[in-house]
């Protein structure tokens, strides 16, 4: 097969030059969350900083290119453990960990090596250890399951549609940008609100003169002061980037309906209230051809929704006081998330944030409370589904109550991607932002997302329950993060690395 050599990365030629759309752009050009993974001669390499001439010559393997009899294996064990809910990243987990188990070691006996080889690939949704529990039980027989109830399940945990079967961990859940006609124009930010509009990602983001993301030396600081009172217990929270792997993108033909963001998962929140959608039927319009547009992750990073930082503190009595972020929607909810709390809104200068995303301000509220109680307790969402956690030496035990579990694989793999995202919240995850507001962490490296070596081994206790189904995820979330909080001595600023 011969593609021209325009000076590009292998993997715009494998995407949008041969159609071949199992690797995904979850960083490009950063080279740091591993989802483009691909084999070049039998070995692992990252295509979104591998030039196009490096690989003349030589064979290069996809997801679609491995042998269909051992992608079907990883597969089956991904969907069987819950080691894949929105499927982005997991193709290129597949090509690295199916290279790895070739080798004579490749038996499942060092999780350390297997760790290793992880810390090349990010993954937000999962927490990891369920990926590693695909890769111990890899060549067990599937057990039977009702998909049909699992992708229900799956759906009210990330609050849009989507499906679950062995097909979405090969990447092949219907992504915006994956389903986009091969003709079709790419638009991306030109830096000054309007868009640069060409045939390909790569002219485009040349043309808008698209600049490599950085990782600051600067620590990631809380914005808010605390306010003044009688307190037992304080917390202040930096900005926090939601960090989910496939970058905001949609496309739209003239006169059409723009292909739905969050077309296999709902990205904790984030992509409810992007103005993509519109920007492409506009531009489709006015060129009169089918238009893709397109985010990069320094876009993400600038224009995305973060979650709300807050500085506050609990009285002995379970009130307190609590100052955020101006964000739309809090006055609304403030009575119902923060019932006892006053709250203060701040205008402070950074990127927009969002009440969408993961039990924003009311886990919050959980943690100073569990100040009060000494944690163990019950942590209620709105929604009326509980959770419970404690940390000791040898992990993290959580049990959750949310009516009908629908499929227990897919619940307990939420619950623990929830501990994971809570467990970075209380220890690591934070992006600097100068009093400007300007947001100088732009590589996904940089957000402080726990790799699958730093987080504790998650036990998960699903307790059966009457009624209808109910996401139980954020409980999980909240309840994990006070523990971890709790267990850490209550550090007063966030992340407390």
């Amino acid at each position: 097969m011969s593609v021209p050599d325009t000076g590009g990365s292998l993997l715009h030629a494998l995407r949008d030059v041969l159609g071949k759309r199992g690797p995904k752009d979850g960083c490009s050009p950063q080279g740091q969350c591993g989802c483009c993974t691909v084999l070049v001669d039998g070995s692992p390499r990252v295509a979104c900083v591998t030039p196009l001439r490096r690989v003349a010559g030589r064979t290069v393997t996809t997801i679609d290119g491995i042998d269909p009899a051992t992608s079907s294996r990883w597969a089956d064990a991904l969907c069987a453990t819950g080691g894949s809910q929105c499927g982005f990243c997991t193709p290129g987990i597949i090509v690295r960990l199916s290279a790895m188990k070739e080798r004579p070691a490749g038996d499942g006996s060092d999780h350390a090596a297997v760790h290793r080889a992880l810390a090349a690939h990010l993954c937000r949704c999962t927490g990891w250890q369920t990926v590693v529990e695909a890769w111990d039980h890899l060549d067990d027989q599937p057990p039977d399951r009702d998909l049909a109830a699992a992708t229900a399940r799956a759906t009210l945990e990330s609050g849009t549609e989507q499906r679950v079967g062995p097909e979405v961990a090969l990447g092949r859940g219907g992504f915006a940008d994956d389903t986009a006609p091969a003709d079709a124009l790419v638009a991306v930010p030109d830096g000054t609100g309007g868009w640069v509009v060409a045939e390909s990602v790569e002219e485009a983001r040349r043309a808008a003169g698209k600049v490599q993301g950085r990782r600051t030396t600067a620590t990631a600081t809380p914005p808010l002061d605390l306010p003044e009172g009688p307190w037992v217990a304080t917390l202040r929270t930096s900005w926090v980037e939601p960090a989910y792997l496939e970058t905001d993108a949609t496309w739209c033909a003239p006169g059409g309906e723009p292909a739905p963001m969050s077309a296999n998962g709902g990205a904790f929140g984030g992509k409810i209230s992007t103005a993509l959608g519109s920007a492409a039927r506009q531009l489709a319009d006015a060129h009169g051809r089918t238009v893709r547009v397109l985010w990069s992750r320094e876009d993400v990073v600038r224009s995305g929704p973060k979650r709300p930082p807050v500085a506050g503190g609990v009285r002995s009595d379970g009130t307190g006081v609590l100052r955020v972020v101006r964000t739309p929607g809090l006055a609304e909810l403030a009575a119902s998330v923060a019932p006892g709390f006053v709250i203060e809104e701040v205008d402070v200068a950074g990127p927009p944030t969002s009440m969408d995303l993961r039990a924003a301000v009311w886990a919050e509220v959980a943690m100073l409370r569990s100040a009060i109680s000494g944690g163990g307790g019950e942590v209620r969402a709105p929604n009326g589904a509980w959770a419970s956690a404690s940390v000791s030496d040898t992990g993290i035990s959580v049990t959750v109550q949310a009516g009908d579990p629908l499929d227990e694989v897919v619940l307990r793999s939420y619950v623990i991607g929830a501990a994971h995202m809570a467990f970075g919240l209380v220890t690591s995850e934070g992006l600097s932002v100068d009093t400007d507001g300007t947001v100088h962490d732009l590589t996904i490296r940089s957000f402080g997302v726990v790799r699958a070596s730093d987080l504790p081994p998650v036990e998960v206790s699903v307790l059966p329950g009457e009624g209808p189904p109910l996401a139980a995820s954020d409980a999980a979330f909240a309840a994990v993060a006070s523990a971890v909080w709790l267990a850490r001595g209550c550090p007063p600023d966030l992340p407390s690395v």
